[in-house]
Parts: C-alpha cells; sequence; structure tokens
C-alpha cells in the first residue's frame, strides 16, 4: 500500500499547489506508516522532477510520451487511475484545482473509491479515516468519514503549507493503456497570461467591484496588486460589464478563490460573491458605505473611498519597500 499524489504543472514547471499536495501526500503516508508516489504527466525536465522529493515523494513516476502533451481529462485520469493500481496505492491525492475538480471525481470512479472534494486538513487517522472538508460555499466544515478501501481527496489549494521532507527519489517512466475513446475530447490550445499571477494558485488577491465607477479607474488596482505580487479580480457585475475580463470573476459563479489575503475594493459583498471566496484566510474590505454586507465578513475594514484609500495604501507600501529592500 501507498499514497499517490498527481502533481499538476505549467509548461514543465511545477505549480505552488503541487507542492502543496506532495507536503499533504507525505503527511498522510506518514500516518498511515507507508511511502509517497508522486505522478507527473507530460515533459518535464529532471530537475524539476526532483523538486518532488524535497518535499517528501520517496518515488516519482513520469509520463512523457507525445500523447500526453496536453491536458486531456479523461486519458489523464485513466493515467492516475492506472498508476494508483500499479503502486498498490488506496488513496489519491490531486489539488482541487480548476483541472484537479474534473479529474479526482473521474479517478474515484475508476477506483471505486470514496472521494471527498475541497479538503482543507489531514485527515484524521486515530479512528478510521475522517477527513475535513468546506461545505455550504466555506461557511461551515464538514467530517466526512470514509469506510471504504481506496480514498480519493482534493485538497483546496493554499489550504495546506508546504513543508520540506527531503528525500532521496527514484524517477521511473511510467507507459499506461489508454485508447482512443480517452482522447475523444481534445483540448486544442491553452492561452496562458504569462505576464499576471494565476488567480486559482494566487495567495493573495485584489478584487475590484462597481464602486470603482469604471475601467478606466482599474490601474489603482493593478498597481496594488503588483507591489503585493498578487492577482486581480473582480465581482460579477463588473465582468458583465466588460470592464475587466471574465476570467477575473470570483464569486460562485465564477472562480472560487482560497488565498492567504484577499482586499475587496469597491465591493458590497453580494452572497453570491462571498460564497466564492470566502474560505480566504484573511479578508480585507475597502468600502465607503459602512453598512455594505462585505463588512460582516471581513477581518479588516476601511470606511473610506476607494479613490482616497487605495492610493494612500500604495503609498504606503512603496515606502515600507523602500525602507526594507
Amino acid at each position: 500500500m501507498s499514497v499517490l499524489v498527481y502533481t499538476e504543472h505549467a509548461e514543465g514547471k511545477f505549480k505552488k499547489s503541487s507542492f502543496e499536495v506532495v507536503s499533504y501526500g507525505a503527511a498522510v503516508a506518514q500516518q498511515l506508516g507507508t511511502n509517497l508516489v508522486a505522478l507527473s504527466i507530460g515533459n518535464v525536465a529532471s530537475d524539476e522532477l526532483n523538486k518532488l522529493a524535497h518535499y517528501g515523494a520517496s518515488k516519482i513516476l513520469t509520463v512523457s510520451e507525445d500523447a500526453y502533451k496536453s491536458f486531456v481529462n479523461q486519458a489523464y485520469g485513466a493515467v492516475i487511475a492506472q498508476a494508483a493500481q500499479k503502486e498498490g496505492a488506496n488513496v489519491v491525492v490531486l489539488s482541487a484545482s480548476f483541472s484537479g475538480k474534473g479529474l479526482a471525481p473521474r479517478v474515484a470512479v475508476k477506483l471505486n473509491a470514496a472521494y471527498v472534494d475541497g479538503a482543507v486538513s489531514l485527515p484524521d487517522t486515530s479512528n478510521g479515516f475522517m477527513v475535513r472538508k468546506g461545505a455550504f460555499s466555506g461557511k461551515a466544515f464538514a467530517d466526512v468519514s470514509i469506510t471504504s478501501k481506496n480514498k480519493v481527496i482534493a485538497i483546496m489549494p493554499n489550504s495546506y503549507k508546504v513543508v520540506e521532507n527531503s528525500q532521496i527519489a527514484n524517477i521511473e517512466s511510467f507507459v499506461p493503456t489508454t485508447g482512443s475513446n480517452d482522447f475523444a475530447a481534445m483540448v486544442k490550445d491553452i492561452v496562458r497570461a504569462s505576464d499576471k499571477v494565476s488567480l486559482p494558485d494566487a495567495e493573495i488577491v485584489v478584487s475590484g467591484g462597481r464602486g470603482l465607477k469604471g475601467p478606466e479607474n482599474w490601474g489603482m488596482v493593478e498597481e496594488l496588486a503588483q507591489l503585493l505580487g498578487a492577482a486581480t479580480a473582480c465581482s460579477k457585475p463588473v465582468s458583465d460589464a466588460h470592464w475587466r475580463p471574465h476570467s477575473e470573476h470570483v464569486g460562485q459563479t465564477g472562480i472560487a478563490v482560497s488565498p492567504n489575503l484577499y482586499i475587496a475594493i469597491g465591493i458590497s459583498g453580494a452572497i453570491q460573491h462571498l460564497a466564492g471566496v470566502s474560505s480566504s484566510k484573511v479578508i480585507v474590505v475597502i468600502n465607503k458605505d459602512p453598512e455594505a454586507p462585505f463588512f460582516k465578513a471581513a477581518d479588516y475594514g476601511i470606511v473610506g473611498d476607494a479613490f482616497e484609500v487605495v492610493p494612500q495604501l500604495i503609498s504606503a507600501i512603496k515606502e515600507f519597500k523602500a525602507v526594507n529592500a
């Protein structure tokens, strides 16, 4: 028996969420007294693969055939399931990322496994196998008891810290068996905004709403985000008005995020928006309306005009950076 983790990468570079998954998987393997196997699909250089060993992987399986260069949900699901069967892995861990949310249930079906989505902490194995996950759009937690032999866990990004646990890992090539049906639906092209921080993986998110009055005022949001190394986001009315691209829309019908810090500027805090950001560790709200619903969910709030508050915040950060450079 072992624990298997699937590690995502973008253009041959592992995401931070992959190191979180490996760290989480290593901790689960330690709980169960077994080893951790990491699976990488697609072309990744050996020095990049070796990074997985720094966080606890004692064995690394790599699938590098040309057919798997581009992400294909059905094919990748089959590969992960076959790798789990090969390694005798009763626990499979993935990130609850955009692609992970599609892969995890597919893998669970193939392995006849129980599935927990949105896990936020390590399993409690003191009396069985209990996993805590977010519930009701992040407003509560649910403790799920898994009794099946096989288990698939998708962990929320930024919910588990990256922990160094260096191992000497063997890197092995793995050749899965897939058929034409696994490639019936193909991704033809992926366009990445390489100059921006990925929103789903961001540790800090700066988001704007209708209180900014128009797209011409977004410069201060982008400047604040750049200073903080953050991703930019927006509320649904903003994307619907085409002030910002739909790829930046966070909320119940957009992208759900769970950064360490979420800064909301000029957003009232409708329930649909809160549903997508409530998993954030710290929420800061800037709004001139003291009755804005968002203040009830905020850890810190500033009642004031965004056009006065944000420039002062930018200036203060610049001064701090200049002194502490």
